[in-house]
């Protein structure tokens, strides 16, 4: 015979399982479903995004873009078919109506969220690029909105990259062509770095490089590309040259090229008045700097060199502000005292 007590904790211990396992929202299984579920919505987004850039998309390329296999990419695209969001001729792939909408609100909602990292937070630039593509699937559409609302509806990310609208549409510079096109000695501004792969774009923001940057094509061989700006020259292997688009601009007097010399510069000691801020200061952290009170025409002394030599404080407008050298070096002062 069944001892009553030990049947009721049987019971007791089976329903506390069920609980913990199928609880709506908490339980385990519906945890690994919806992150079943989420998977496989981020592999199509993501299949989306590809074939939409992509001039000639194929279940390799998917491969790879996905770093899942070719079955598996077999999967995904039955799945987008399955959607009507995918159409197949011959061996090419065709987004459908649905399809390019559905790209597009994707893409929207990684750039955006880029300039959002851009704009409104400490994040280091070449953490964007992924921080974004970890987020975009995240947002809801009236996130998205609400979030354009919130920047002032942008109409490029932090790259330079259009933005695509609500509707779709997105603004394309004309004349935009490869740095590495340029006639020697001609000026252009830098009006998009690609972001991906994220190795190369670390070596641009290395380099000083940043949208709206004013540049002088000095030499161009098989083996390098040198250009100068504000900060002095830059020589980049052509295949790093070839992630920088530019815009020319007028023969008019140059902007950045002869703004003066980097805060970090100065001897203790010396004063100068400010400049300018790069414009790679952003969000939260120019907004701290322009409240001390680093604003152009504002004088400021380097006074004390920390043991180590970095950071260094600086005396503005009867205060002192510890500033690094990296930090320093993206604020401008006059040449002369």
């Amino acid at each position: 015979m069944v001892n009553p007590l030990f049947a009721l904790l049987v019971a007791a211990a089976i329903t506390a399982l069920s609980v913990i396992i199928f609880t709506p929202e908490r339980g385990f299984f519906w945890k690994w479903q919806h992150t079943r579920e989420m998977s496989e919505r981020v592999l199509r987004e993501d299949a989306l995004k590809h074939i939409y850039h992509a001039k000639n998309a194929s279940v390799t390329s998917l491969a790879g873009a996905l770093s899942i296999s070719t079955n598996e990419v077999a999967d995904v695209i039955e799945g987008l078919q399955s959607l009507e969001l995918l159409e197949i001729e011959g061996v090419d792939f065709k987004l459908t109506s649905d399809g390019r909408d559905y790209a597009l609100q994707i893409i929207r909602a990684h750039r955006l969220y880029e300039r959002y990292l851009a704009e409104e937070t400490g994040y280091d630039e070449v953490n964007w690029h992924e921080r974004a593509h970890q987020l975009e699937h995240e947002l809801s559409p009236e996130d998205v909105e609400a979030l354009a609302q919130k920047l002032g509806n942008p109409t490029h990310d932090p790259h330079g990259d259009p933005i695509p609208t609500a509707d779709g549409k997105m603004i394309y510079a004309k004349t935009r062509t490869e740095l590495t096109s340029l006639n020697l000695d001609a000026r252009a501004r830098i009006v998009h770095l690609e972001d991906e792969p994220e190795a190369i774009y670390a070596q641009l923001v290395a380099e000083g490089l940043h949208i709206g940057q004013e540049i002088r094509l000095l030499e161009v061989t098989p083996l390098r590309i040198r250009f100068e700006t504000g900060q002095g020259e830059h020589l980049l292997a052509p295949i790093l040259a070839a992630n920088i688009s530019v815009i020319p601009v007028s023969e008019e007097p140059e902007k950045e090229l002869a703004v003066g010399l980097p805060l970090s510069s100065l001897e203790i000691g010396e004063e100068r008045e400010v400049v300018a801020l790069s414009p790679r200061i952003r969000g939260a952290e120019r907004r701290r700097l322009m409240d001390l009170g680093l604003l152009p025409g504002t004088v400021i002394g380097a006074e004390i060199e920390s043991a180590a030599g970095d950071p260094v404080a600086y005396r503005v407008r009867g205060a002192l502000i510890a500033l690094r050298k990296e930090q320093a070096a993206l604020i401008s002062v006059s040449a002369e005292a």
